[in-house]
């Protein structure tokens, strides 16, 4: 019986441990400027300078918001792991045609990013080709 309880609270662990690199990485801030207009999930932002914190509602739940405060947004995300840690802190797009959309964001030194959910929209074009990725250089703070 006790090498039972023992089993289940080395299960217990290991579960605690891989879900601790799934957190979500941006603590404070990061900030980033575009020279395009894009969609952060169902908003569509021009192009200009931004931040991305943490929404304080909800663990899953990320808000975007522009240097004037005018325009700002809710993003469900999901952590997406990488083979390495990044050296830099970056934010990635995908374009679909002439159509930006927000996708991951890089905190340098970590090897798990913020994957943002794809929309509706985003996941149709997906379907119908495949996007041009690029990404700005952020700050993350």
């Amino acid at each position: 019986m006790k090498s039972f309880f023992k089993v289940i609270g080395a299960g217990g662990l290991l579960c605690l441990l891989c879900a601790l690199p799934a957190a979500a990485q941006i603590v404070n801030s990061v900030d980033f400027t575009t020279k395009f207009p894009f969609y952060a999930g169902n908003t569509k932002l021009p192009a200009g300078s931004y931040k991305i914190i943490p929404s304080g509602y909800n663990d899953r739940v990320l808000q975007i918001q522009d240097a004037s405060g005018k325009y700002s947004a809710f993003l469900e995300y999901t952590a997406n792991q990488s083979a390495a840690g990044h050296t830099t802190s970056e934010v990635t797009f995908k374009k679909y045609g002439d159509t930006d959309f927000l996708d991951m964001i890089w905190i340098p030194g970590q090897s798990s990013g913020v994957q943002i959910d794809p929309t509706k929209v985003e996941m149709k074009l997906a379907a119908s080709g495949q996007p041009q990725a690029h990404s700005v250089p952020s700050k993350a703070k």
